[in-house]
């Protein structure tokens, strides 16, 4: 839209197209536009812990039809009033708030600031169509502060979960250890009470069919044959690992009865064990 003076004066508003202008008498005072335009500001400005930050903040506006007279005449420079209004808006909204709180509430701060602006502006013909906050940059010392603040708790967090990892290992590692002990003490309690159970049966077998024998006999009977038994496959089994090597063993009139002696003591207390064991379950 075009704003007409004649002699100086304003005269009228023409709209787009030709026109004819009584010349040197008429003059364009000034070409209006009717486009939604752009206006770009930074402002400086601190939070309430005060740290510094850079606002940017971009006004989208545009002149009224209706009042293009005064968008044209009532003021001198229509983008230092706007960015005059947004300084103030801005710099009485952040220091309320904390850096956190600050980005949280941008969208609140831009709504009060577009408020504050379109009523300001509107009297001298301007629409205020929306004011955003595109951008909020703390000092650049505060920024690197933050991201060490941010590491160190992610580190934290890191250093727990790992530690809570490696002490649930290490107690399924003692469960598994204990069990496995007690399983192994189970086995060797369930073996001695089978060989017990096995040298009992034969005892008894042997004692019913020889008239006379008694159990000490036949436990010695066994005990003997076993004995020779051991030192023939010694001395079979000259090969391997134990090929060459000098064993040492008990021999004479007391040594079976010396080993029968260990073994059954041996036996009893298998016994008991196996008892125990028996009772625990």
């Amino acid at each position: 839209m075009g704003i007409i003076e004649n002699c100086g004066k304003f005269d009228r508003v023409i709209q787009p197209g030709c026109k004819c202008l009584l010349c040197p008498f008429e003059t364009v005072r000034a070409v209006v536009s009717l486009k939604i335009q752009q206006l770009d500001i930074k402002c400086d400005t601190k939070t309430k812990d005060n740290v510094f930050v850079g606002v940017n903040v971009a006004v989208l506006y545009k002149v009224f039809p209706d009042k293009a007279v005064a968008a044209c005449y009532r003021l001198t420079d229509h983008k230092a009033q706007m960015r005059s209004y947004v300084f103030d808006g801005i710099r009485a909204s952040f220091p309320k708030l904390d850096l956190d709180d600050s980005f949280a509430s941008k969208d609140e701060i831009a709504t009060n600031v577009l408020k504050d602006l379109r009523n300001l502006m509107s009297e001298y013909g301007y629409d205020i169509v929306n004011t955003l906050i595109t951008d909020i940059t703390p000092d650049a010392n505060v920024q690197r502060a933050m991201n060490e603040i941010n590491a160190s708790q992610r580190l934290r967090e890191a250093a727990s979960y790992k530690a809570d990892g490696e002490k649930i290992l290490l107690v399924k590692a003692a469960e598994a250890d204990s069990e496995s002990k007690y399983l192994v003490g189970v086995g060797v309690a369930k073996q001695r009470k089978a060989i017990m159970d096995g040298l009992q049966s034969s005892v008894n077998d042997f004692a019913g069919s020889v008239d006379g024998a008694g159990a000490k006999d036949v436990m010695d009977l066994l005990l003997l044959t076993q004995y020779f038994d051991t030192l023939k496959d010694i001395g079979v089994r000259n090969t391997g690992p134990t090929a060459g090597k000098t064993i040492f063993l008990p021999h004479g009139p007391s040594a079976v009865a010396d080993m029968r002696k260990d073994l059954t003591s041996g036996f009893m207390s298998g016994l008991g064990t196996s008892s125990a064991t028996g009772k625990k379950k």
